[in-house]
């Protein structure tokens, strides 16, 4: 960390030093006038002054550290000039920033609140508290803006939202501290660097020479950047794709005859104009004038002139391609802005996760989804595996988009009354699904490789694209079979303590400004008023009741006790919602332990249970005191018996553990590509096998939860060394399919687990999971509900009640419902009488009743065997027997 010191101020009124001139933070945006961000320096010196040593750092409204760091080594500001740093993007709006000096993707600043720093040193400026930052030796210069807690004397005002063009620019270029007087809101940015201070060479230069009519595939090249880039280019092609609406703002040209071969470089090109989008129509010759340049590797023709020409031209044909031709960057950029012909191709859907706010569906050129790297091979101890799945799995995906940039849950524009493509409630778009695109698309590339449509599509018009319906095959849990069945359920923030009981709580807020669940501001993260709560626990008690577990682990659900109630409230109520929905007392759960840690998270770990299959045999038990868990949800265990028909305790105790590991959304990123906090998850790991060895020791062992790591990582790895089974995983290796519980970044994998002990494990009947969650679209969750004019909310189903899916085992538990294999007699016949013998656990039937000892008989008489219950006849076994009547 960069220690922090207050030292004498920075400011220049006298005009002495570099300051930051101009901040531009919504570039992208609908209705900004550039793609980009930007911030501009200025040396309002006489002198040049080098900007060696020093950086550009970000800090969030609230946020104590610094991010984004861009480093200025190398590069100078000339006497009286200005210094263009263009950054990150949020969207796809607006002209390209001119006279830019350095581009910095990575310095993407928020839109209406934050701090730009002018930093003399190149490292992190970390623990800067909040106030006034002035005098701090730190920074050269320094802007908080909108409500920055960290500032020169007062925030500068950022007024409206992204949607607002402006731009924060200084007053006559002084610093004098004050960064409410020294910036003013501008609605016009004016981007400026050193190109508009640089001497003129030439008064009189030559004009540009006219440019010269070129073919398409000379402009696209065979690289993945045009070799004419700024180069004023005219050109010619057939009008393949128009986009009046969404944000994409221009059409797609492809030269006449093309696509019956596929060549070295792409013979179709993107032209960046709404005007023009609305001028030409599809099928029209048309010949370009414009500047060949590209816009996030995407090659395309800007500020263009056009004419339609009046010649007759042989059609483009859609390029007839399967996924060897597609595999590679190299085959993609060949086809860049080309029709293509994907009817051939196997899809599978692989993720979902952006259809609701942007119409993308992530596909697979696989019978299968794309499977989560570490969820099948180590990254460090398999590398060489991990990489090539890694690379596999790059050279199959693909995202069929919609033809536009608009996020359809964007409420502040209109887009939200535009019906969302690919979701609805008759066919619900889900992972793993087939999919066929009948229609040509064409491939382009928009922050990942694209089939994208030829018009923009919404859900009135999406029909070129079919996906299979598999919500059918998952109406009903999987049967398992067994004694006692056991799960793990992530309930995903069940709260019965609602946003709208306390104060500082923000909400989430649907289309007509409803709130929905919670944001942030409080303790609370779940649902927002009672109306939502029950959505959100309709689904979740239909859910838990049709999975039918003897047994079932909870993840985040509520803890009570921060918000002054019983530990256990929440739960109680799950339960009690639960009963009501039997209509009968069928669930009860494991109450909290008296020894508890002194400061729990607000969500825990739980146990219901089925009454009359299973109960507790001693009190449940949570670890304590143990750091690995200063992050995370401390482990809870329970002792269970399963129960005979009569309600009484038989067999043999076992245990489950439920777990709920550190995520990898934060914490200390390790380098080996398991995501953020890896090394907690492995100390969480051991701290889990110590106190299951310490509790538990005699018991059999069954380990459940939501551990956030993939079924490769590392902190499962360390249970497997200790002798634990990752049931999930043996069940897809015994059937050759790749079984998951969680969707995230277009790959599929599981979080949640069930592990068995040695003893365990040869207990286990079955394994399944139970795909209702993961691989249905956000969209349909009860947090989305009225997000968009469709409505995709379904009350009281299985489906998306939750983003994990349920695990579920079957047990065959010794000593509870054992069956005891026995073997027949024969009864013995003398005199017309029938000797029935005694065998345990056999009864003989004559004509359906049972009988026993002597049986004296008048006609001929067939005997039968059958097994009492607990017992079954062996193969060997005779079970008929006739006897003949001897007359006196």
């Amino acid at each position: 960390m960069t220690p922090i010191w207050a030292l004498p101020a920075q400011a220049t009124p006298e005009n002495d030093n570099v300051v930051i001139n101009e901040l531009y933070l919504r570039g992208g945006s609908n209705n900004q006038p550039y793609t980009h961000k930007f911030v501009e320096l200025y040396n309002p010196t006489g002198a040049e002054i080098s900007l060696d040593g020093m950086s550009l750092q970000y800090f969030s409204s609230r946020g104590a550290d610094a991010s984004n760091n861009v480093s200025l080594e190398g590069y100078s500001i000339e006497a009286g000039g200005y210094f263009l740093v263009r950054g990150g993007t949020n969207g796809s709006n607006g002209e390209a920033v001119p006279n830019v000096d350095l581009v910095a993707g990575g310095l993407n600043p928020g839109g209406a609140n934050g701090a730009i720093a002018l930093v003399d040193g190149s490292a992190d400026v970390d623990g800067v508290a909040a106030g006034d930052v002035s005098g701090n030796e730190n920074f050269i210069d320094f802007v908080g803006y909108g409500t920055s807690v960290k500032f020169e004397t007062e925030a500068a005002s950022y007024d409206g939202g992204n949607s607002d063009p402006g731009s924060i620019t200084r007053t006559n270029g002084l610093d004098t501290d004050d960064n409410s007087a020294d910036f003013d809101f501008v609605t016009v940015p004016t981007p400026q660097g050193s190109d508009d201070t640089a001497p003129d060479p030439d008064p009189d230069p030559d004009p540009d020479p006219d440019p010269e009519l070129v073919a398409i595939e000379d402009i696209q090249g065979t690289g993945d950047t045009t070799p004419m880039d700024g180069d004023e280019v005219i050109t010619r092609g057939v009008v393949t794709g128009v986009y009046t609406s969404g944000g994409f703002d221009g059409v797609y040209l492809q030269t006449p005859g093309t696509g019956g071969e596929i060549g070295d470089a792409s013979h179709g090109i993107f032209v960046y104009s709404g005007s023009m989008a609305n001028d030409v129509e599809y099928g029209e010759y048309v010949e370009v004038a414009g500047t060949a340049g590209e816009y996030f590797t995407l090659t395309q023709l800007s500020n263009p002139t056009w004419e339609v020409l009046d010649e007759t031209v042989e059609a483009p044909i859609p390029a007839v391609v399967t996924p060897a031709d597609l595999a590679t960057d190299e085959q993609r950029e060949a086809l860049e802005g080309m029709l293509i012909d994907v009817s051939a191709i196997e899809f599978t859907v692989t993720d979902s996760y952006q259809t609701n706010a942007h119409g993308q569906v992530a596909l697979a050129m696989d019978s299968a989804a794309l499977p989560t790297e570490t969820d099948i091979y180590n990254p460090v101890t398999e590398q060489a595996k991990h990489d090539a799945l890694v690379a596999e799995n790059y050279s199959k995906m693909l995202t069929l988009d919609d033809g536009s940039s608009y996020n359809y849950t964007d409420f502040r524009f209109d887009d939200h009354e535009i019906p969302v493509p690919y979701l609805n409630l008759d066919t619900p778009l889900r992972v793993g699904a087939g999919a066929e695109i009948t229609d040509p698309v064409i491939l382009d590339y928009r922050y990942q490789w694209n089939l994208q449509p030829t018009n923009r599509i919404t859900g009135e018009n999406d029909d070129f694209a079919v996906f299979e319906d598999t919500r059918a095959a998952e109406a009903e849990a999987p049967e398992v079979g067994g004694d006692i069945t056991i799960s793990t359920f992530n309930v995903l923030n069940y709260f019965t303590t609602l946003g709208v009981d306390l104060s500082g709580c923000s909400a989430y807020s649907d289309r007509e400004g409803s709130p929905i669940s919670v944001r942030g501001g409080c303790l609370v993260r779940g649902a927002w008023d009672a109306e939502n709560l029950a959505r959100q626990e309709g689904k979740i008690v239909t859910a838990i009741e049709e999975l039918d577990a003897s047994v079932v682990g909870l993840e985040e659900i509520e803890n009570s006790a921060p918000f002054g109630k019983d530990r256990d409230d929440a739960l109680a109520n799950l339960v009690d919602a639960l009963n009501a929905n039997a209509g009968f007392d069928k669930w009860a759960y494991a109450e909290s332990p008296a020894d508890l840690p002194e400061d729990e998270d607000v969500i825990r770990l739980a146990f219901i249970y089925q009454v009359d299959e299973v109960t507790p045999t001693e009190e449940s038990k949570i670890l304590i005191g143990d750091d690995a868990f200063h992050n995370a949800r401390e482990p809870l265990g329970q002792a269970w018996q399963g129960l005979d028909d009569a309600g009484e305790p038989v067999g043999e105790e076992f245990v489950t553990i439920t777990n709920h590991f550190k995520s990898k959304g934060s914490g200390t990123d390790d380098g080996t590509g398991q995501g953020n906090a890896n090394p907690d998850r492995i100390n969480q790991a051991n701290a889990l096998l110590d106190f299951a060895e310490a509790e538990y020791a005699e018991h059999p062992v069954f380990l459940v939860g939501d551990f956030n790591s993939y079924g490769a990582e590392d902190p499962l790895r360390a249970l497997e060394a200790d002798g634990y089974v990752n049931l999930l995983a043996e069940k897809s290796e015994q059937i050759g399919e790749h079984l998951y519980t969680y969707t995230f970044d277009k790959r599929a994998g599981s979080l949640d687990h069930i592990f068995a002990s040695e003893t365990a494990h040869d207990w286990v009947v079955d394994t399944d999971v139970w795909n209702i969650n993961s691989v249905e679209s956000v969209g349909m969750e009860y947090s989305r509900h009225n997000y968009n004019v469709t409505n995709l909310f379904e009350a009281d189903i299985a489906f998306r009640s939750s983003d994990h899916d349920p695990i579920k085992v079957g047990l065959d538990v010794p000593g509870l419902n054992d069956i005891v294999v026995v073997e027949t007699e024969a009864p013995a016949f003398a005199d017309n009488v029938i000797t029935i013998p005694t065998v345990e656990g056999v009864e003989y039937l004559i004509d359906g009743e049972v009988v026993t000892g002597d049986v004296e008989i008048t006609e001929d008489t067939t005997v039968t065997a059958r097994a009492l219950d607990g017992y079954e006849l062996s193969e060997e076994s005779v079970t008929s027997w006739t006897f003949e009547y001897v007359a006196p």
